[in-house]
């Protein structure tokens, strides 16, 4: 009986596999898995007759199999795995007592002896050898050491923020996320324990769009911190028992509509010209998701009525479209002298009539509006006459501000123009401005230098991330101020900040063509010297947890367009790499401004993007919640766009791991010093496995002068302690939640320092939701 079903089971395999193989060679992929089906066929055919010569056919499988697989991928195991993961386990069933004795024979004597299987036996045990040789090799590893001496003493760190204070969603207007406490060290932090935790109560909701998402980094002033929720709370804490000081609710309600429920931070202003204790004399500026921005008075919560209309700033005003849910600001505005700068979110892909990008600034004491930049009409900066509307859908900017008050200037990544997937009819000033970094004079809102870093855009390729401000200096020990921006597609832009001129090199390299007959593709796009983009993917790089998986989605990489970065989207379907889930996002990269070197999270996912014709698109059902996910609709342009990750049958990547690393740069010479595999599957498979796999991850670093970066982001919940100098795990703790937030560090008046992480998790990622605050320090 059990020869007769293993037999059916080899059937059933070897069609399979024969079926999907002739499709995958239709389509101009590997011949393996067609001959893989045949021979299987072929040894369930010996089965059946009870012929001993199928153990020696379906050694000749096992071996052939080993060998191609190591033609393919070498010895990496997360591939080697699933290429011959149930080929040896079918082997090592063929040469159980239960198969081998029915192909056996009798002896003269009576006894029944089972057929030899010599063959079979060395072709596992080789396989299995080779599996376990390769779990100790990792090709994908890049190990190195950052320089570990300051180049720079006492370098600026933007702002006059005391050292143990946090005051700015990248710790100061330079966006560093770097500390210059040194109590916690490579040599202690893994004596760090948990000091205090705080549940701010505002949890998801059933009627949450999927995009609900716990990304704020908390201020620290005084003995004050100070966070926002999803939901528009704003909180104060006690920095040293993490007590709850006071509360606020925006009430900014729920829409289906809106593309993200989430809040990356608040703002914090003094001013100095009003008296010590007097209300409202230090404020805190909440961002809602209903476009609103609210000052609050930090020592009580108390809204300040004497900023704008009552306490409240309507961002909705001079746009000429105005649909509920589409606009909002996600990230804390930039305050700088008496000005708050502030940007917002426009959904990406719902409509060709949204709100505009426009850029503003507006007077921190009073609202009163200062100067407004729309990068679809730039050259008039003042404020609009009564009547007169911003460029509607022009490119906008929803991530984080970096300030020079020096030099006066507000760097700001910018987005692109909706719909993002389709560049018809884009104006001059939209074709100039999208995904790039524009550099604004603080007092008139004029662009001074603008650096693009996707030449039409189809892509959804934002600047996603805050610019990080350093000075850096160069072998000739001349000082630069320097602007570092990571990218989604994997460039780090090194700039002269003044000029938004190159210090690292930046060139042209050709892209793909291929465009809808509407539209077109630049012939070049830019790339600098320091980047951590991609390899472009090939066959070989497909992957699943089986080999029948792993052919699927071999057969859906040629289904697909693709001829590498910056192939354009397609109405048959084109693969996006890197996705516009993007290399870096807006946790952008933290840098040490005295060793003047990054750390960051480069993560590698492929996406997809399907244009549909308008008539092909259904009307929008009740019900349906706002996405970046699955159909966008584009309402008022000829095609609407599927997107998502390019995924297998079982919801898993169809590209190999690693998805995620950590990784270290000079920033002085653009040398990548490594890259290491960040992450495990734990909470992405049902059982919590603890491979270190690299696994995908959105949220930014911290890094402090005792030579720590902190990190959570990955999509299993830990936040962990890395050397800087090599990369190193020296720590990690888990968090009751998904860690895609960015830690921050402080110190208190009795002398300790603080790391403090939000752990909430992230909708489109779907790590654990929750709404914990979690304070970390060195015993006493």
């Amino acid at each position: 009986m059990a020869i007769k079903i293993t037999a059916v089971i080899f059937t059933l395999i070897g069609l399979a596999l024969a079926v999907g193989g002739g499709q995958l060679l239709m389509l101009g992929g590997s011949a393996n898995y067609l001959v893989c089906g045949l021979a299987f066929v072929l040894t369930a055919v010996l089965l059946f007759l009870k012929k001993r010569i199928a153990l020696h056919v379906y050694a000749v499988i096992v071996i052939v199999s080993l060998i191609w697989a190591i033609w393919e991928v070498g010895f990496d195991w997360w591939q080697l795995g699933p290429r011959g993961g149930v080929i040896i386990v079918l082997g090592l069933w063929l040469l159980t007592p239960w198969i081998r004795k029915p192909l056996g024979f009798l002896s003269p004597s009576g006894m029944r002896y089972g057929a030899s299987a010599v063959p079979l036996a060395v072709c596992v045990a080789i396989s299995i050898a080779v599996a376990l040789l390769s779990m100790f090799f990792d090709p994908y590893d890049q190990s190195g050491d950052l320089p570990s001496q300051s180049v720079a003493a006492a370098p600026p760190l933007g702002g006059n923020v005391p050292d143990g204070d946090w005051h700015q969603y990248g710790r100061t207007p330079f966006g560093q996320r770097y500390s210059p406490l040194d109590q916690i060290k490579v040599d202690n932090v893994a004596n760090l324990t948990e000091a205090w935790r705080y549940q701010t109560g505002d949890v998801k909701r059933p009627d949450d769009v999927g995009e609900t998402t716990y990304q704020v980094t908390p201020l620290k002033i005084g003995n004050s911190l100070y966070v926002c929720t999803p939901h528009n709370l704003a909180i104060a804490l006690d920095a040293t028992t993490g007590k709850e000081k006071w509360k606020y609710d925006a009430n900014s309600g729920m829409n289906p509509d809106r593309q993200h429920q989430t809040c990356r931070g608040v703002s914090y202003y003094k001013d100095v010209a009003a008296a010590a204790g007097s209300p409202c004399a230090e404020r805190v500026y909440l961002p809602t998701a209903d476009a609103r921005l609210i000052a609050l008075d930090a020592a009580n919560g108390q809204v300040c009525t004497g900023f704008a209309d009552q306490g409240t700033l309507h961002l909705q005003s001079g746009m000429q479209h105005n649909p509920a849910g589409y606009y909002y600001s996600t990230s804390p505005p930039a305050v700088v002298g008496n000005k708050i700068i502030i940007g917002g979110a426009v959904n990406d892909n719902y409509s060709t009539q949204e709100q505009s990008g426009v850029i503003r600034a507006f007077d921190v004491n009073s609202g009163a509006l200062i100067w407004n930049w729309d990068s679809g009409n730039p050259g008039q900066t003042q404020p609009l006459a009564p009547g007169q509307t911003y460029t509607t859908n022009s490119p906008n900017s929803w991530s984080v501000f970096s300030v020079d008050e020096e030099l006066g200037l507000v760097y700001v990544p910018l987005g692109n123009q909706v719909p993002d997937q389709l560049g018809m009819n884009r104006s001059e000033n939209v074709e100039k401005y999208s995904s790039s970094i524009v550099a604004l004079d603080i007092n008139t809102g004029a662009d001074r230098w603008v650096r693009q870093t996707v030449h039409h855009d189809l892509w959804d390729m934002d600047v996603p991330a805050q610019p990080v401000l350093l000075n850096i200096t160069k072998p000739d020990n001349t000082v630069v101020p320097a602007l570092v921006g990571p990218t989604k597609q994997g460039d780090i832009y090194v700039l002269d900040r003044r000029t938004g001129e190159p210090i690292l090199p930046v060139t042209e390299e050709p892209a793909p063509g291929g465009a809808i007959p509407e539209d077109r593709t630049a012939p070049t796009q830019p790339t600098s010297a320091l980047s951590f983009k991609p390899e472009k993917l090939k066959e070989s790089d497909m992957w699943g947890v089986t080999m029948f998986d792993q052919m699927v989605c071999r057969i859906r990489y040629y289904q697909h367009k693709y001829e590498g970065r910056y192939t354009p989207p397609s109405l048959q379907g084109s693969l996006i790499y890197p996705g516009n889930f993007g290399t870096f996002n807006w946790g952008s990269v933290a840098v040490d401004p005295e060793r003047q070197v990054m750390f960051g999270m480069p993560t590698y996912l492929a996406f997809t993007s399907r244009l549909v014709p308008r008539a092909e698109i259904a009307p929008k059902g009740e019900g349906e919640k706002g996405s970046e996910q699955g159909l966008n609709r584009n309402e008022g342009a000829p095609y609407g766009v599927y997107m998502g990750p390019f995924l297998g049958p079982l919801q898993v990547p169809c590209q190999a791991p690693p998805w995620g690393y950590v990784a270290g740069a000079d920033l002085r010479t653009g040398k990548v010093a490594y890259k290491h595999r960040n992450g495990t599957v734990y909470d992405m498979t049902p059982l919590p496995l603890p491979f270190k796999v690299g696994v995908p991850g959105i949220g930014g670093p911290m890094i402090t002068k005792g030579g720590v970066a902190f990190l959570g982001a990955a999509v299993d919940n830990y936040l962990r302690a890395y050397d800087l100098t090599n990369g190193e795990e020296l720590w990690k703790t888990r968090l009751p939640a998904g860690g895609q937030s960015t830690p921050m560090t402080y110190a208190v008046d009795d002398g300790r320092q603080f790391v403090v992480m939000v752990a909430g998790g992230h909708g489109s990622i779907g790590t654990k939701p929750g709404d914990y605050i979690i304070a970390y320090t060195l015993p006493r």
